[in-house]
């Protein structure tokens, strides 16, 4: 009578990989993906054997590795992702042109005012403004993933907060709020056809979380 096998268990994942294929791991989910990676998800590479502070090392020296090439690894909201470094958009832009949305002043402000004021009501941005708000401007945002309601103030009539989304910061090439460029800035997006009147953009208060 043959002798049961006694059931071993597979050796772990730290016990298996070196740094050396943990970055090349790394590198490959992060070059194939479509979306930025945040830690949490690159830890399931690992059967999530391996720390946050083991991953973001990786990370580190993956950045480093990719530091005189054509492309980075960076961290944005989401989380980490390859792209094209900035100064070379141009020469890849002459293989498919593609004009970049330009958007109205009045987007513009009503998305200034939601980025640095947030969270806000479409009352509280029409008080800022000085003029109405449309849906349409409201709809523009949201639809181009850059604002989403994130609840409703507690007061007569339940008015809509909104708040911009990590999609934006990542548009952006932030990883917070904190990051948020001079307002100025912004001013670089408003379409210089536009025939709107020239209203100055609101200057940020410490209201932004």
């Amino acid at each position: 009578m043959s002798t049961p096998s006694i059931p071993v268990d597979p050796p772990s994942v730290t016990e298996t990989l070196t740094p050396q294929k943990t970055r090349r791991i790394l590198e490959a989910a992060l070059l194939t993906a479509q979306e930025p990676l945040a830690i949490g998800e690159l830890r399931k590479l690992f059967n999530n054997e391996l720390s946050a502070a083991v991953i973001s090392k990786h990370l580190e020296e993956l950045r480093e590795k990719w530091h005189d090439s054509g492309i980075e690894l960076t961290s944005v909201a989401s989380g980490w992702r390859f792209q094209t470094k900035p100064d070379l958009q141009p020469y890849l832009e002459r293989l498919s042109p593609q004009k970049a949305p330009r958007y109205s002043r009045a987007v513009m402000e009503t998305l200034a005012i939601i980025a640095y004021h947030q969270p806000v009501t479409r009352g509280d941005i029409e008080e800022i403004r000085g003029v109405s708000v449309s849906s349409s401007i409201l709809k523009i945002l949201a639809a181009r993933g850059w604002i989403d309601e994130v609840g409703h103030r507690n007061v007569p009539g339940k008015p809509a907060l909104f708040a911009t989304t990590q999609h934006f910061l990542d548009d952006l090439n932030l990883r917070s709020l904190q990051e948020l460029p001079p307002l100025e800035a912004m001013k670089s997006l408003i379409d210089p056809d536009n025939k709107q009147p020239e209203l100055p953009l609101v200057e940020p208060d410490d209201a932004c979380h």
